[in-house]
């Protein structure tokens, strides 16, 4: 089963909706209105679609994702990511590196994300996202896991030159549409994340990342645990678990996204997500990046 949310109408409210077919099916049953979902997630995902049906073109897909939601995102999260690049030969972190994205940079797949004009290009991070279906305090790593009620594919695609300037990754992590989500599926068709599933990233067809979620240096639950030590983690909130190596930045010559760049994340039960990147205004602050280095293929 897979859950998107839709528009009927231009401004109308956001609804969550099953998708019938194989993957990419033209059919879309609703389910309920955003707010009620996410009252009840895991009643809702159990019963499915009980609205009426619609052709997919007869609708809008958007994110289904609560406008007061926090977006969670790990950075630095799988082992052979944090050896790659600037950090190679720093030890493990002890804790994970928590940073936000707001909702307003959410998308969904088949969508298009412009450069600013101030980057030379964007910067593809293939993932997996956690949704949370039940409100958190201080909770154990396992009370945390067992309020995940389903993961998505994401793309926390980045502007490297905004995350890098400072100390703090905010403008570079929020590009507008900037992080597309594929279809929720429910955790259990899903399993552990730390039993391993195969995430691969292409751009253009080549393969940039190819990894398995068992490199994850900090679990989900364990990541959602401590964060709701600190702010109350409540159901509708997203966690993206962070992105393997095989980035663009940390390639000899740099590799980053340039107009008409398409980019594919697959993930092992969840699905591929496809985005496009565009030059939407001329750069005239910076030469143009080099020339693809050779694929990473890492598990």
């Amino acid at each position: 089963m897979r859950f998107v949310g839709i528009r009927r109408t231009a401004g109308g409210p956001v609804e969550v909706a099953e998708l019938r077919g194989a993957e990419g099916g033209d059919e879309i049953a609703v389910v309920a209105e955003l707010d009620a979902f996410w009252s009840d997630p895991r009643s809702h995902l159990a019963r499915g679609a009980v609205g009426p049906s619609f052709r997919r073109t007869d609708v809008v897909l958007v994110p289904p994702v609560l406008p007061s939601a926090r977006v969670f995102c790990v950075g630095l999260n799988y082992a052979r990511h944090h050896a790659e690049g600037s950090y190679s030969g720093d030890p493990l972190p002890e804790f994970p590196t928590i940073f936000a994205r707001w909702t307003s940079s959410l998308g969904v797949g088949d969508g298009v994300v412009e450069i600013p004009a101030d980057e030379d290009g964007l910067d593809w991070e293939g993932e997996v996202v956690a949704w949370v279906g039940a409100d958190l305090a201080a909770a154990s790593a396992d009370d945390a896991l067992a309020a995940v009620v389903g993961y998505s594919t994401f793309d926390d695609i980045t502007a490297r030159g905004a995350q890098k300037r400072t100390s703090q990754w905010t403008l570079g992590k929020n590009v507008e549409g900037s992080g597309p989500l594929g279809p929720l599926v429910p955790a259990g068709e899903v399993g552990d994340l730390r039993d391993g599933l195969r995430i691969r990233t292409r751009v253009n067809g080549v393969t940039v990342q190819d990894a398995s979620t068992d490199d994850l240096i900090f679990s989900v639950g364990d990541t959602l645990a401590l964060i709701s030590r600190t702010v109350g983690v409540r159901s509708g909130d997203l966690l993206a678990t962070g992105t393997p190596a095989g980035v663009g930045y940390a390639r000899d010559p740099r590799w980053l996204l340039g107009d008409g760049d398409v980019v594919d994340v697959e993930v092992e039960r969840l699905g591929t997500l496809r985005t496009t990147v565009v030059r939407g205004r001329p750069n005239h602050s910076s030469p143009p990046p080099g020339p693809p280095s050779p694929v990473l293929n890492e598990r």
